[in-house]
C-alpha cells in the first residue's frame, strides 16, 4: 500500500467524515508530508540535529494546520502550490511546541503519537536544539520560498512571530502553567486556549486566504472563525484526555489530571463541555458565512476538528 493509500485508510478507520472530505484531508496530508520533510532534507546542517528535527516533523499527526491554510487559500481561488512553503513552515513551529512541550521542564511526556519524545528519543539538550532549529527555518521557508510580493512575506513573517511568540501561543503556554492546580473560569480557561492553540490555527487561516487574496473584511471575518475553531480543537482536545482511545490519540489517556491542567471538562463537567464545543461550532459557522465561504471545505473541517478522535 502506497503513503497516499495508507493515509486514506487511517481517515477511513479512525474519523467520522464524509467521504470527499476523507480524501481532500489525506491527499493534502501526503502532500505536506512531502514538503516538510524535503525541506528538513536539503537543509545544511549537523546530521543529528537534522535528524532530530525530522524525526518529530515525520512522527506523525494529522498535518491539520498547513490543510486548514491550503483550504483557506483555496476558497478565495488559490492553489496549495501557493501556500506549501508558509503551511510547511506553520506546521515546523508547531512540531518545534511539541517537542518543547514534552520536556521534563513542562510537561515531562515520554510518548508523542504513539512514539518516544523527541528527549526519550535523543536527548534533552538535542530536543530543545531540534526545536529551535524548526522555529528558526520556518522564517527562512518564508522569506525565501514564498512566491508573493516581498511586502507580504514580511508581513506573513511578522504575523507568525506574533502569533507563535510572547503575545500568542507562548504567552498561553505560561498562563496554562500558572493554572495548574487552581480553578480557572470559562474566560480564563477561553484566553488561555485562544493564545496556546488558536494563534496558530488565527494564522492558518488568515494566511492562507492572504495569499489566496481575500479582501480585509473577509480576512476580519476569518479571523473570528479561527478564534472558535481554536476553541474546538482544545475542548475536543480536552474530552479526548478523558474518554478517548489511548491507542488513536498516541499518549495515555488522563494526562491533563496528572498535570493538574485546567481543561473544560474539569470546569464544565463532560457533558457540559460537550455542550460548549457545539456552541463554538454554530459560532464558527456563522463566521464563515460572513466571510462569503460557508459552502466551502472549511465548513467540514470545522465539524472534523469537533468530532475527531485522535
Amino acid at each position: 500500500m502506497n503513503k497516499a493509500k495508507l493515509y486514506l485508510s487511517l481517515f477511513r478507520r479512525t474519523n467520522r467524515v464524509t467521504e470527499s472530505l476523507e480524501k481532500y484531508l489525506s491527499e493534502k496530508q501526503f502532500q505536506m508530508d512531502e514538503a516538510i520533510i524535503g525541506y528538513i532534507k536539503k537543509l545544511e546542517a549537523p546530521e543529528r540535529l537534522k535528524a532530530a528535527m525530522k524525526y518529530s516533523a515525520e512522527a506523525g499527526g494529522k498535518r491539520l494546520r498547513p490543510i486548514l491554510m491550503a483550504a483557506s487559500c483555496e476558497s478565495y481561488g488559490g492553489t496549495l502550490k501557493m501556500v506549501t512553503p508558509a503551511a510547511a513552515a506553520l506546521e515546523m513551529v508547531h512540531t518545534y511546541s511539541l517537542i518543547h512541550d514534552d520536556l521534563p521542564a513542562m510537561d515531562n511526556d515520554n510518548i508523542r503519537r504513539g512514539k518516544p519524545t523527541n528527549h526519550i528519543q535523543f536527548d534533552e539538550a538535542t530536543a530543545i536544539l531540534a526545536g529551535d532549529g524548526l522555529l528558526t527555518y520556518s522564517f527562512e521557508i518564508i522569506a525565501s520560498e514564498l512566491a508573493v510580493s516581498e511586502t507580504k512575506r514580511v508581513e506573513l513573517i511578522r504575523q507568525l512571530a506574533d502569533a507563535a511568540g510572547p503575545k500568542g501561543m507562548v504567552a498561553g503556554q505560561v498562563l496554562d502553567m500558572q493554572a495548574e492546580d487552581k480553578k480557572a473560569d470559562l474566560e480564563q480557561l477561553e484566553q488561555i486556549h485562544t493564545l496556546k492553540t488558536g494563534r496558530l490555527l488565527r494564522y492558518a487561516v488568515t494566511a492562507g486566504a492572504m495569499i489566496g487574496g481575500a479582501t480585509a473584511d473577509q480576512i476580519a471575518s476569518l479571523q473570528e472563525y479561527a478564534y472558535y475553531l481554536g476553541l474546538i480543537f482544545q475542548v475536543q482536545d480536552d474530552i479526548l484526555d478523558v474518554q478517548g482511545d489511548p491507542e488513536l490519540i498516541g499518549k495515555p489517556v488522563g494526562s491533563d489530571e496528572t498535570n493538574l491542567k485546567s481543561t473544560y471538562p474539569k470546569l464544565l463537567g463532560l457533558g457540559g463541555a460537550i455542550q460548549q464545543k457545539e456552541l463554538y461550532i454554530q459560532k464558527a459557522k456563522q463566521s464563515l458565512k460572513e466571510a462569503g465561504v460557508e459552502s466551502s471545505v472549511l465548513v467540514d473541517i470545522t465539524e472534523y476538528f469537533g468530532n475527531r478522535d485522535r
